[in-house]
């Protein structure tokens, strides 16, 4: 299997940014494996879904940041699971979590946002992890696409457990509006669930006009990648993606 481009600042001064999207289920798996999973893909910042919510949460998103060797930056139970983490390669200019809209009887949900800048870069980058239902889901598509907006920056992304397939609404809601990574320029596997599950694509990373996607996929047959730890990790398969986002 053929890596994707590392990260790289350019003699231009845009730089080449790995984003990871992974639901890592509360960590009630092989934590160990999940480490392990997240460093042989080299990301520059990855987007969690499920991260730990409720007792002792901090100390568990601390535990995942040391092991991957990244750092916290927002996100958790402040953002009802979604969380953000980055290499030291990327200077957090501001965060901020918010909680979405409640349906009744439904799981509370949020987003997780950052805008990180890696030289002369500036990059929103969001979290998320959006609803089981189809019309709660919609709507969260929708409040995705303002958050985006109202992040301020000429370049973003966002990334997450959609609950929704290529040919759901709220898929093609965003995909609409923003570059579906996959679709744009395919790399290794398409599918995200768990290996041996019905073959979907529910996860995904989309970027912003004017970003250059140069490869996105789940890591399969990546350098350092088990096929053990990638079941034993979590119940979803990681989405990778490299990027190339010119200097603002």
């Amino acid at each position: 299997m053929r890596d994707l481009p590392g990260s790289v600042t350019q003699s231009d001064g845009s730089v080449v940014v790995r984003v990871l999207s992974y639901n890592v289920r509360s960590m009630r798996d092989d934590v160990d494996a999940l480490a392990r999973v997240i460093r042989a893909c080299r990301p520059d910042v990855v987007c969690v879904q499920e991260a730990p919510r409720f007792f002792r949460w901090r100390k568990a998103a601390a535990r995942l940041a040391r092991t991957s060797e990244l750092v916290y930056v927002s996100g958790g139970a402040t953002a009802s699971g979604p969380m953000i983490l980055s290499s030291l390669r990327a200077h957090v200019e501001r965060t901020e979590d918010v909680l979405l809209p409640r349906a009744p009887g439904l799981h509370q949900r949020g987003f997780a946002t950052a805008v990180l800048r890696f030289g002369r870069v500036r990059l929103g980058v969001l979290s998320c992890h959006l609803s089981i239902q189809d019309e709660e889901r919609y709507e969260q598509g929708r409040l995705l696409l303002a958050r985006l907006s109202a992040l301020d920056v000429p370049y973003a992304v966002a990334a997450g457990d959609l609950n929704d397939r290529p040919d759901g609404r709220t898929f093609g809601l965003l995909a609409g509006a923003l570059q579906d990574g996959w679709a744009t320029k395919p790399w290794g596997r398409e599918h995200t669930t768990r290996l041996g599950d019905p073959l979907q694509r529910i996860d995904a990373v989309f970027a912003t006009p004017g970003v250059e996607v140069l490869g996105c996929g789940v890591p399969m047959g990546l350098p350092g990648i088990a096929e053990q730890d990638l079941r034993t990790a979590t119940d979803h398969l990681p989405v990778l993606a490299a990027l190339r986002v010119p200097a603002t």
